[in-house]
C-alpha cells in the first residue's frame, strides 16, 4: 500500500512519528507521502523525508495560507530541486467553501505551482473545494503542456471528474468514500477507471470509519483500500497493487 498524501509534520503525527512508522510498516506501506502546506513547515517536511526511506515529500502552499505564504513559480522550482525525495508540487488549488485566503492569492499561488510543476516535469497535488469550475478553466490552459494532475482528497462531481478525465487527470480517495453519507461520490468512483486511481489518509484529517472522528494516521488506509475495492468490484490485493502501480506511474 501506498498512502499518496498525508501530513506527518502535523500533529499528533510528527512527535509520534516512531509509533506511527512502526504501525505503517507492519500493515505493508510501502511509501507515505507527506505533504507540504506552508514554506515555514517545509523544514520537518524535510527533517521527515532524512527520517526513513518509505518518506517522500512535496513543496507547496495550501489555498487557505496563500495570504501569508507569497511564492514565486522560481522559489518553488528550487525547493523541489533541492532534494531528491521531495517529488511533487503542491498542495495547491482553490478552496471558496472557507475564506482564509482571497480568490486573487489563490489564483496566483496555483498558476505559480502549475507552471512550476510542469517545469519540473513532476505531478502536481490538487485541493479543490466550492471551486469546479474555477479550478478546470485554469487547468484547461495548460493542457497542451501535459501537467501531471492529482486531484487530492478527490470529493468533486462526476461531471467534474469526467472533465478532468479528459486532462489525463488521477483521483485520490480518501476515508471520506466509507461515510455513510458518501454515496454519490462512490458512484463517481464506480466510473473512475481504475489506471486513474491513487488512496490516501490526508491524516492526520479525514480518519476513515470506523475511526471517523479520531485522528487519523496511515495505517488507517486499509479501511479506505477495501472500501474502494467493493466500490470497484476487485479484490483489496488487486486493487492494492493497482493503485500502487498508478503512483509509481505518476511519480517516478
Amino acid at each position: 500500500m501506498i498512502d499518496s498524501h498525508c501530513h506527518l509534520d502535523h500533529e499528533p503525527i510528527y512527535t509520534n512519528i516512531d509509533d506511527i512508522l512502526n504501525r505503517s510498516k507492519a500493515l505493508g506501506i510501502e511509501k507515505l507521502l507527506t505533504i507540504c502546506t506552508t514554506d515555514d513547515g517545509f523544514k520537518n517536511i524535510l527533517n521527515l523525508i532524512a527520517k526513513d526511506p518509505i518518506i517522500y515529500g512535496t513543496y507547496g502552499i495550501h489555498p487557505h495560507e496563500t495570504n501569508n505564504n507569497k511564492v514565486s513559480k522560481e522559489i518553488i522550482f528550487q525547493k523541489v530541486k533541492s532534494n531528491k525525495k521531495i517529488i511533487g508540487v503542491g498542495e495547491t488549488g482553490f478552496d471558496f467553501y472557507y475564506t482564509n485566503s482571497d480568490k486573487l492569492s489563490q489564483t496566483r499561488s496555483f498558476t505559480n505551482h502549475i507552471e512550476a510543476s510542469i517545469e519540473l516535469n513532476v505531478p502536481i497535488i490538487i485541493h479543490s473545494r466550492n471551486a469546479e469550475t474555477e479550478t478546470f478553466d485554469i487547468l484547461s490552459n495548460y493542457k497542451k503542456y501535459e501537467p501531471k494532475i492529482l486531484m487530492h482528497c478527490y470529493t468533486g462531481s462526476e461531471d467534474f471528474a469526467k472533465k478532468l478525465l479528459n486532462l489525463n487527470a488521477y483521483f485520490s480517495a480518501s476515508g471520506i468514500i466509507t461515510f455513510k453519507k458518501s454515496e454519490d461520490l462512490c458512484n463517481t468512483f464506480k466510473l473512475i477507471p481504475s489506471e486513474n486511481l491513487l488512496i490516501e489518509t490526508d491524516s492526520p484529517f479525514l480518519a476513515p470509519d470506523p475511526f471517523r472522528g479520531k485522528k487519523n494516521e496511515p495505517s488507517f488506509i486499509i479501511h479506505t483500500l477495501k472500501k474502494l475495492s467493493d466500490i470497484k468490484n476487485i479484490s483489496v490485493s488487486q486493487l492494492d497493487r493497482i493503485t500502487s502501480e498508478n503512483f509509481n506511474k505518476l511519480f517516478f
